[in-house]
């Protein structure tokens, strides 16, 4: 027996044979062309083909796994598209009297190194969705036939490592968990991985050798291990752990529909995080009380202009109107840093995580601003809405906001639309300066919500998405707590309530401190609600909360 260490992605344990996932990797050769006008339009009419071909995947994905998880192939289509991308492909072919797949292959192998050797890890990832549409309009222009897809007996699939487009496209009925040598547990293909509920593990490292194709292995995506040839005792021990997990899966399904209330009587709502309409099937199945975060840039993101109000208003009061009451809370446009959107014209920076971004570009380009909220507040009139905004650094920031909410409010009155007159405002706090002037901000506003992902990184000066300090991001971090317990300390002197909407509030080992620091709403991906709200109902917080707070 062999075994295996990687990262578990998503956890599941699933037994079979490794398939290791096959390529056609042919070199791709300069052939001299006689009209250069005709390949570059042979070049154009594959490149427009690929962009039909991805947007075929969207769709099928959004309704797989939810338009947030498959913006990814509506990013690819913009790689197609991009100027440099496309003007280096047409100069190849015009200057090197080149093969149009020539000269896709040589500015993929550019662009792709150009990306690697950026110190920026969100970048680095950039090379493999470069390189991965390149093979796709490859394919394409050479009239490939290749469908590596079609699992035809159920296996686990093994790979160095495996692009969006191709995870999106296995059978969940064949494919019972995939192993890569590379890649990331942030990864896209990692997300979808998760979101499909297919057990897997990544960067195994080269461990995982091609020798290993057709034996039989154990992936256990809880610990990130694999075991090829598995041993007998190792069989059994994982098929006990298999069928514990299974039957501990289905106990928590009988939780749904229980308020989420500890022995002791504490209430805490435990809300869903979404990006899109197609979310709210999770959500629903879960049991969620509310939706604690609504990404409204995901609006945004998957197009190539502004949304208009309309357009905003339906998906927001389509939102609404399916969770029958319960509370929406829609966090306004937070782009920038690692989300770019190409016609915001925003500028490179250096450090764009601590740059241009969220409120920050929402009071610069107030019409923007205020388009977003008029389409809030004509859906509030259809349920229970809240609005929150993101990186807020000081009490100027919010009086501005509400200045705005005026008269956003006034115009609609104007126009005799209707709206909510109780929506609640509140901001994340994920800066240190939020926290620390957390009791004068509490006076402004109705809710804090605390977005632990980027309050980590800025308080521990850690790169959220750099892999090589990733052992340094720890949101378990004393401070991190302890910065938490001054927020909800100030919030609830101020007699508003306080909610984590960051990954934070998914990690059960923290739920009975955050229920000692009497934090009121966790928000969460709506697969983990059952699990914490377990948690929930069988703490007692008076017993603890005296040695937690202690610790902190």
């Amino acid at each position: 027996m062999t075994v295996l260490k990687g990262n578990g992605v998503f956890g599941g344990i699933a037994f079979g044979k490794l398939s290791f996932y096959k390529r056609e990797d042919e070199e791709i050769k300069l052939k001299k062309i006689k009209d250069a006008e005709a390949e570059v339009k042979r070049y154009e009419a594959a490149k427009n083909q690929a962009i039909n071909e991805l947007e075929e995947l969207y769709e099928s994905a959004s309704e797989k796994v939810g338009e947030e998880e498959a913006m990814i192939f509506k990013i690819h289509q913009m790689m197609l598209d991009d100027v440099d991308y496309c003007e280096s492909i047409i100069n190849i072919i015009k200057s090197e009297n080149a093969n149009a797949e020539y000269a896709v292959w040589v500015t993929a192998r550019n662009f792709s190194s150009m990306f690697s050797d950026m110190d920026d890890s969100y970048m680095k990832e950039r090379a493999t969705d470069v390189m991965d549409v390149s093979k796709r309009l490859i394919k394409i222009i050479c009239e490939s036939d290749e469908n590596v897809h079609s699992y035809s007996e159920p296996c686990i699939v093994g790979a160095d490592d495996l692009t969006p487009s191709e995870t999106v496209q296995f059978n969940e009925d064949t494919v019972k968990a995939f192993v890569t040598a590379y890649g990331s547990t942030n990864s896209h293909t990692a997300i979808l991985a998760r979101t499909m509920n297919i057990p897997a593990v990544v960067g195994i490292g080269n461990g995982l050798k091609k020798e290993f194709d057709g034996c039989e292995i154990i992936v256990d995506g809880y610990s990130g291990t694999v075991y090829v040839l598995p041993d007998v005792t190792t069989i059994e021990r994982l098929k006990k752990k298999q069928e514990l997990c299974e039957y501990e899966n289905k106990q928590l399904q009988s939780l749904k529909g229980i308020e989420s209330v500890t022995k002791d009587g504490q209430k805490v709502n435990l809300y869903a995080n979404i990006g899109s309409l197609s979310d709210l099937k999770m959500v629903l199945q879960n049991g969620a009380e509310g939706i604690g975060l609504f990404r409204s840039e995901f609006l945004y993101l998957k197009r190539h202009s502004y949304p208009t109000e309309d357009e905003q208003f339906d998906a927001y009061k389509k939102v609404i109107e399916k969770m029958e009451g319960k509370r929406v809370i829609i966090r306004t446009l937070d782009i920038g840093a690692d989300k770019k959107v190409k016609y915001f014209n925003l500028p490179q920076e250096e450090n764009p995580a601590m740059g241009y971004r969220a409120i920050r570009i929402c009071l610069d380009r107030t019409e923007v601003f205020k388009t977003q909220l008029r389409a809030i507040y004509r859906a509030s009139k259809y349920g229970k809405v809240s609005i929150m905004f993101p990186m807020i650094i000081s009490v100027d920031e919010v009086l501005k906001i509400k200045d705005i909410i005026n008269e956003v409010k006034k115009e609609l009155d104007f126009s005799n639309i209707e709206y909510s007159d109780d929506v609640e405002i509140g901001i994340m706090i994920e800066t240190p300066a939020a926290v620390m002037i957390s009791n004068e901000l509490a006076k402004e506003v109705d809710f804090f919500s605390i977005g632990t992902n980027d309050l980590t990184q800025y308080t521990l000066a850690v790169d959220r998405q750099n892999n090589k300090i990733n052992s340094m991001y720890d949101p378990n971090h004393k401070a991190i707590l302890r910065m938490i317990k001054i927020a909800a300390d100030n919030a609830h002197k101020n007699g508003i309530w306080i909610g984590i909407c960051g990954e934070l509030a998914a990690d059960d080992s923290l739920t009975e401190t955050f229920l000692s620091i009497g934090i009121d709403e966790l928000s969460m991906s709506a697969p983990f609600i059952l699990n914490i709200k377990k948690k929930v109902l069988n703490a007692d917080v008076s017993k603890i909360k005296e040695k937690v707070l202690s610790q902190l």
